[in-house]
């Protein structure tokens, strides 16, 4: 985009903006954004990084990493993850308590990210939330999530995605026990597990 067109766009939407035709929050990302190619992901050599904590099948933390932020259409993460995860991970649903696969797990290993393979969570922070989905007491890493607000139910939430690939995951709540006194309420379908000395399924 010419740089005049764009001083343009960027001032007509920051127009939109203030007076609510255009949500504020979205201005910069929106009209910021690269281009995508046909695949959705950015241009070549445009793509963004993501500082990371990446660990080992054993659960060693091998360090910090820097990975390509992970980015596809909606019909290429629809053709890749299962009807539900899907709609969990990339349209902000929620699975049903109870449902979830292996909500109730309590093996030694990790979770990662069913998109994009990112260590999210220790079994070893895990425990019994009663609600019918797995939850956590804190992530692997605070480089590994993001927390955002959301108030899609009228109340204030603070919303919990992979800041790899963007998916989310479920929300985090100020009612877990210690030592953190958080519950990370998780999407048991937005996670696979991977048992300790075994090999990504």
């Amino acid at each position: 985009m010419p740089t005049t067109t764009r001083r343009r766009f960027l001032g007509v939407a920051a127009a939109l903006a203030a007076v609510g035709i255009l949500p504020a929050g979205r201005l910069l990302a929106d009209a910021l954004a690269p281009a995508q190619g046909p695949s959705g992901t950015p241009p070549t050599g445009k793509a963004a990084n993501v500082t990371l904590d990446c660990f080992g099948a054993d659960k060693k933390p091998l360090g910090t990493c820097v990975e390509p932020k992970v980015v596809m259409t909606d019909e290429a993460w629809k053709a890749k993850l299962s009807p539900l995860s899907w709609q969990v991970t990339r349209h902000e649903g929620t699975e049903r308590a109870y449902t979830g696969p292996g909500w109730d797990r309590h093996d030694n290993g990790l979770y990662r990210c069913i998109c994009c393979d990112t260590a999210l969570f220790d079994s070893a922070t895990k425990f019994d939330s009663g609600t019918g989905w797995p939850s956590f007491w804190q992530p692997i890493s605070k480089r590994n999530v993001v927390q955002s607000s959301d108030t899609s139910l009228f109340e204030e939430r603070t919303a919990v995605s992979c800041a790899r690939c963007d998916a989310h995951l479920g929300h985090v709540f100020d009612d877990g026990p210690r030592p953190t006194g958080l519950r990370y309420c998780m999407n048991a379908v937005a996670m696979k597990f991977i048992a300790v000395g075994s090999a990504a399924s």
